[in-house]
């Protein structure tokens, strides 16, 4: 997905040392910075400002560009959005988890930029996984360095979003998906019984209706009214904490427990499904703001076997390395490496 706002007359080429906006937006937060580029391969851009926002708190998108940009030492004028959803022909993006509606032009004007592009969210991170340090990577399955080939960039969050990386010359190229609205697939008889109980509430049960924060709080209380229980967690975080629990500060929840279980499975069986359909080959990156916190959980989960689950195709998935990838300003640092490539400013 790629959207620029008013490409005018002027010079739209940034100078090397020129400072740009780059905004990560989520459906609970927007993360933003005043951006630079390094010249360097590894680490093409260097953050300042960096500030996050609560997206219920402001009217809109354009009301936080113009908080950030009132808070700088000195003006910027141009910048990049990183965001979920399709962009209409009128410059309108249809998004499924943000509160309020996207018009890049529209807040462009409100900010007093330029320039305004925009890029997909996951799109944005596939620029970025690659550069995040060693020791924010947790390796999963498969071998550490896969062969050259396509990589997988997917996370749960607000939604679920992935994009596919593949190298190319004189740039990769990087395909935005929409993953997270396709059809969600059972695995075994509680994950089908599950899915029907859904099918109940609505026509049709997407990944991310199970895959996000919103999604694990659906999953459990579909869980407990198969049970006969009365769910007494209300929020996705008091669900992760309540199956996670060994002290007394949170108290432990079986149903919570098995429904986290249930997502790590379906997760897994989601990632290969996707990593045969793209042909992935040189490695799957998972990020997202729910993953850091089930860290611990994730590897002795039913993940890892139900993304190898794919019958002859196991062998193959063998060779994919996975990793979950902690940063949380990958989103931002992803928007800036894309917009740097797409306007020759390396």
């Amino acid at each position: 997905m790629v959207a620029i706002a008013n490409p005018s007359p002027v010079d739209l080429q940034p100078n090397a040392d020129e400072a740009f906006l780059a905004a990560d937006v989520g459906g609970t937060h927007v993360r933003i910075a005043r951006v630079t580029a390094t010249g360097l391969a590894r680490q093409p851009v260097a953050i300042f400002d960096y500030r996050k926002y609560a997206c219920a708190d402001y009217p809109g998108l354009g009301e936080i560009v113009q908080d950030f940009l009132r808070s700088l030492p000195a003006p910027v004028s141009r910048g990049v959005i990183a965001s979920a959803g399709f962009p209409l022909d009128d410059g309108t993006v249809i998004t499924a988890n943000l509160p309020w509606s996207l018009h890049p032009e529209r807040i462009r004007q409100q900010a007093g930029l330029l320039e305004l592009r925009l890029v997909n969210d996951f799109q944005a991170v596939a620029y970025a996984a690659a550069q995040v340090d060693a020791s924010q990577v947790l390796q999963l399955t498969g071998p550490e360095q896969g062969p050259a080939g396509p990589q997988l960039v997917l996370g749960p969050g607000t939604g679920l979003g992935a994009a596919v990386w593949i190298p190319a010359q004189p740039r990769p190229i990087v395909l935005p998906t929409e993953a997270g609205q396709a059809a969600l697939a059972g695995g075994n008889e509680l994950e089908i019984t599950l899915i029907r109980h859904l099918l109940r509430e609505r026509g049709h049960v997407s990944i991310e209706h199970a895959l996000s924060g919103p999604g694990l709080l659906n999953l459990y209380r579909a869980l407990c009214a198969l049970r006969q229980v009365q769910p007494t967690l209300v929020a996705p975080g008091d669900i992760t904490a309540a199956a996670l629990a060994n002290s007394d500060e949170h108290a432990y929840d079986e149903h919570a427990h098995d429904a986290l279980q249930v997502f790590c499975a379906l997760l897994g069986s989601v990632v290969g499904d996707l990593a045969l359909l793209y042909g992935i080959q040189g490695g799957i990156y998972l990020a997202g703001g729910i993953l850091p916190q089930i860290r611990d959980f994730l590897p002795t989960s039913d993940f890892v076997p139900r993304f190898l689950n794919k019958g002859p195709m196991r062998q193959a998935l063998e060779r994919i390395p996975v990793k979950l990838v902690e940063h949380g300003q990958l989103g931002v640092i992803g928007a800036a490496s894309w917009y740097l490539d797409q306007t020759g400013s390396r």
